[in-house]
């Protein structure tokens, strides 16, 4: 078994104490100032980028960890891409010595990453005279296309390589210096390279600005100040959290679920999670899940901490900090070679984007039986990645990607809303003019999918309907799920409508599975349809 462990056994008490006498408005302050560094970071990296996926519909994330690598701040972003990416920053200290002016790339998902097209970036920071870094700022984000045997990487592949170009840890800058070799490995290896150059140049300078943020924090405040109050708001956290497990009923709680397929024919695959809730912190056992799967829904032991993370902080107040403090909660204890725990090259692409909605789904699901008021019926389940790849009149290369919203689950106080995202991602729409401007693509139609959610005495959210006209003949692919059953209701509430993919020509229309790439005629139109949220309560 591989546990995940956190410092919930540490005798700490005589250092909070010492923490706590910190004023607590100077740490309400720090709480928005570095969470506000985070997201002016974001807003650079996304007026930067000038592919859509970043640039509108804002597929990337932010965060700030200290010298041992926790997490100190994030802005409001991914939470898939967060709840990982700490992962990430030990991998770079591990595998890289660094110097002033070094930033670090990586896509690899069994050294930091989650999934190849998600390139995350890690710069360390240096104060004034320091030998090791004071701090590490990252983001990450998610490309259009990073090579691979399927246009926008994301197709049902059978090893990672088939996904895409693999990058370890490596230096992009050394002392500053681009590393101009990397660069044309890179571009050599990639769909729409240009695109990809000037989003990764996108990434760098928001990390750039973040870091001066940083400078100016230390000189205004001092280097040990920032350090105690830091170090006091991840104390804070935990306090906090704490309190919150304190609410939930002690005891050992069972959920499973199962996703449709791989895509490969693997059939259903199981998914189970022993959920133990002790005074004061958790224990998420995912050793029942079953084995790793031959198609590429393999989840990284991060993806699966990053799901329970995140379904323990949706039980929290909506203004507590989000930071390391939050990690020391929960331990996490996987099976290698399980669904959760891959060894490598298997396929990870619907992971971070699939198995890792199932992943909360199921943890919420454990979590109701202790706080049954507080958790809602199951969203969509699903981020329903589309992707479209080809050559434009004139012989210029395209990569499209997006995920499609769907229906949210209802609660015990209210419906869940309609044609949204959900959970682990947190994007927007791609507008229709900037779809149809980059690809030989036409939207016929966009609408809501009316009744798709489950009925209730609160009725789930429902999902979307968009159409897809080809002008040109190009190679498309589709990671979704939920196609075989909806998204379950919760006390007594209807299930959601399961998802839907198809091709309309010439009249007649062709029913594809949730997982699966496909050529494309001209004059073809791809109609997809998103789950709808579950009901919550009995009509």
């Amino acid at each position: 078994m591989a546990r995940i462990p956190c410092a919930l056994d540490s005798k700490r008490d005589d250092v909070r104490v010492a923490r706590n006498s910190i004023d607590p408005v100077k740490l309400e302050v720090f709480h928005h100032l570095l969470s506000a560094y985070c997201e002016e970071a974001g807003v650079r990296l996304r007026l930067s980028a000038i592919s859509p996926n970043i640039r509108e519909r804002a597929d990337y994330s932010v965060a700030v960890f200290d010298r041992e690598a926790r997490l100190v701040a994030q802005a409001a972003h991914i939470p898939v891409h967060l709840g990982s990416a700490g992962e990430a920053v030990h991998a770079v200290r591990r595998e890289l010595e660094l110097a002033p002016g070094d930033v670090a790339i990586l896509n690899d998902p069994y050294c930091g990453g989650t999934h190849l097209p998600d390139v995350t970036i890690v710069r360390p920071v240096f104060a004034k005279g320091a030998s090791q870094p004071e701090w590490f700022v990252v983001n990450r984000a998610h490309h259009a296309d990073i090579g691979g045997a399927t246009p926008g990487s994301m197709g049902i592949e059978r090893d990672l390589f088939a996904e895409g170009l693999v990058i370890p840890p490596v230096h992009l800058r050394r002392r500053g210096v681009l590393q101009k070799d990397l660069m044309r490995l890179l571009a050599r290896n990639v769909r729409g390279a240009d695109e990809r150059l000037i989003d990764l140049a996108a990434q760098e300078a928001s990390l750039a600005q973040l870091e001066q943020r940083l400078h100016a924090l230390v000189a205004e405040h001092g280097l040990s100040t920032v350090r105690r109050t830091t170090s006091a708001l991840m104390d804070y956290t935990e306090r906090a959290g704490r309190a919150l497990v304190r609410t939930l009923k002690s005891g050992m709680y069972r959920a499973n679920d199962h996703l449709d397929g791989d895509g490969l024919g693997g059939g259903k695959l199981h998914i189970d999670l022993k959920l133990q809730i002790f005074q004061e912190h958790a224990e998420f056992d995912w050793t029942g899940t079953c084995d790793q799967a031959k198609g590429g829904v393999n989840a990284n032991p991060g993806i699966a901490l990053a799901a329970c993370v995140y379904s323990l902080r949706c039980l929290c107040p909506g203004r507590l900090p989000t930071n390391d403090g939050l990690f020391r909660l929960l331990k996490l204890v996987t099976r290698p070679g399980s669904l959760v725990d891959p060894r490598s090259p298997a396929p990870v692409a619907g992971g971070n984007v699939e198995t890792s909605q199932r992943l909360v789904d199921i943890c919420l699901s454990a979590l109701s039986s202790s706080a049954p008021d507080r958790v809602p019926a199951a969203s969509a389940g699903t981020m329903s990645n589309l992707t479209f790849g080809g050559t434009m009149q004139g012989g210029r290369e395209f990569a499209s990607y997006e995920t499609l919203p769907g229906g949210a689950g209802a609660s015990a106080n209210s419906a869940g809303q309609s044609a949204i995202q959900t959970h682990m991602t947190n994007t927007r729409n791609t507008p229709i003019e900037e779809f149809e401007q980059r690809a030989p693509l036409r939207i016929r139609g966009l609408s809501v999918r009316r009744g798709s959610g489950g009925r209730g005495k609160h009725r789930g959210g429902d999902g979307l309907r968009k159409e897809i006209e080809v002008l040109e003949p190009l190679r498309g692919a589709f990671l979704g799920e939920r196609h075989e059953a909806g998204p379950p209701g919760s006390a007594g509430g209807h299930d959601g409508a399961p998802g839907r993919l198809s091709i309309a020509h010439g009249g007649k229309q062709k029913r594809l599975p949730a997982k699966t790439s496909f050529d494309l005629a001209k004059g073809d139109v791809l109609i997809v349809e998103t789950p709808g949220g579950g009901g919550h309560g009995k009509i």
